[in-house]
């Protein structure tokens, strides 16, 4: 019998990565163009559902931007794990997708500072699937797909420990330390 891992359909793969960035009025124009200058695309800003009288939010309200990134998804991701030291908190890694934050993105290699951006953080998820996921969004004939078809943590990890070389922190050295 086959090991799960022979067969090309159950491996995973990374369908796409979003970048975003929050805030409101100069700071979320400052994001804005982080995000362009990143991503070299467009980035949509994201509205508010709910109202927060403490931090001025009410629903309608420009409270963030984002850029979702489907292709040359590798040299990009690269550059984002260096600016981590390629290393990432296990607790952060959940079904079918891992997070992580950049808190300035000069840290980021190859990218300058600009002085009409400042000095501003980014949010970085990488979304991971395998291959038959596709049938759940399609508009005719959709279907349904079982759990099995979901890519778990600890795939995730082996994933990218075996094509980024990634380090992982697991909550034990993180309390060690």
């Amino acid at each position: 019998m086959k090991a799960k891992t022979e067969n090309k359909m159950r491996e995973p793969r990374i369908v796409k990565i979003v970048l975003s960035t929050a805030g409101t009025a100069e700071k979320l124009e400052r994001g804005y163009k982080l995000l362009k200058m990143l991503s070299g695309m467009t980035p949509i800003k994201v509205k508010s559902k709910k109202r927060i009288p403490s931090l001025g939010v009410r629903p309608g309200l420009e409270t963030g931007c984002k850029v979702t990134i489907r292709k040359n998804i590798f040299p990009l991701l690269k550059r984002l794990l260096q600016a981590i030291d390629n290393e990432i908190k296990e607790k952060s890694i959940k079904e079918n997708h891992f997070s992580f934050g950049i808190h300035e993105y000069i840290e980021i290699p190859g990218t300058e500072y600009s002085r009409e951006i400042g000095v501003l953080g980014l949010n970085v998820t990488v979304d991971f699937e395998r291959r038959g996921k596709r049938i759940e969004r399609k508009k005719i004939k959709m279907g349904k797909t079982p759990k099995k078809q979901e890519v778990t943590g600890e795939e995730i990890i082996d994933y990218m420990k075996k094509n980024f070389e990634t380090k992982f922190k697991s909550k034990k050295t993180s309390e060690e330390e």
